[in-house]
């Protein structure tokens, strides 16, 4: 079987629906309304597919002053999950949302982080699966339990001192993830405090995907993300977001534009603010 590291169509997907090496995860989710991706995927939901809920399998628990929004899930626990799943080294995992990828590549980005490499995100997600007239339902899926066996890469990892050192060296690029207006600080509906952490540029992670909301060709993605590292090599590029979801989304598209694969600031902007001495930029004006 192929394997897919970074996306998969909605027509290869359905041709993998009867293989015994796939684990369909849903991850659907809405940030202010946190049950309905549960619900959602109760009602209808991909053959076979298992849902992932990002607050209570995707992150772990919130330490305030310390952690951002969503931390990341404690190894063992969340390794019981995908053992749960059905999930270990041999498995072909597909992550699939409502449509642009954001809560998918959360999982996307865990699995490369634990060391597990055939992963993918459904390009389009459920919205784009349903417009193919591809199969649904309601039924739960079967149980089974595969051992999954963590292999940590840390290097693909940022913690908050070493965003501290890295907006003091030239040679790194950081890159915020949020939308424009976040960044600059004009509006935050989510976190406490505007703005962003010095030195970081700006791309929306929604920039990675077209009218369609299908992602762009890998030669865009290149091309744009090329343009907005400056050229920098993966290991000095450093993404962040709000709290380290849709940060693994720009993670992803630079991944999947044959880039290399970047760093991510997991803590993001959430965590950042939750220490008053570390600085801030609203718009050209630097805060501390």
């Amino acid at each position: 079987m192929e394997k897919y590291r970074s996306l998969i169509s909605a027509e290869q997907t359905k041709n993998l629906l009867d293989s015994a090496n796939i684990a369909i995860i849903d991850c659907r989710y809405d940030l202010f309304d946190q049950e309905k991706g549960k619900t959602d995927y109760l009602s209808a939901h991909i053959p076979g597919a298992y849902y992932a809920h990002l607050k209570h399998d995707l992150a772990g628990p919130i330490q305030p002053g310390i952690t951002g929004r969503h931390p990341l899930p404690d190894v063992s626990n969340f390794s019981k999950k995908l053992s749960s799943w059905g999930i270990d080294e041999h498995v072909q995992v597909i992550a699939y949302d409502t449509d642009n990828g954001a809560m998918a590549a959360r999982l996307w980005w865990l699995l490369k982080w634990l060391g597990h490499e055939n992963v993918a995100v459904l390009d389009g997600g459920f919205e784009h699966w349903k417009e193919q007239k591809y199969p649904v339902t309601d039924v739960p899926p079967k149980s089974r339990h595969k051992e999954f066996k963590p292999r940590l890469k840390n290097e693909l990892l940022v913690d908050s001192k070493e965003m501290e050192n890295y907006i003091q060296d030239s040679g790194y690029c950081i890159i915020d993830s949020r939308s424009e207006e976040r960044y600059m600080g004009k509006t935050e509906p989510i976190d406490p405090i505007a703005g962003h952490i010095p030195t970081a540029v700006n791309r929306f992670y929604m920039h990675n995907l077209n009218e369609n909301k299908l992602f762009k060709s890998r030669d865009l993605l290149n091309q744009e993300l090329t343009t907005s590292t400056n050229k920098t090599t993966s290991e000095k590029v450093v993404f962040y977001c709000g709290s380290g979801v849709t940060g693994a989304h720009n993670v992803l598209a630079h991944y999947h534009a044959g880039l290399g694969m970047p760093k991510l600031y997991a803590g993001s902007w959430s965590e950042w603010i939750g220490a008053p001495e570390r600085p801030i930029t609203i718009k050209i004006k630097e805060v501390k």
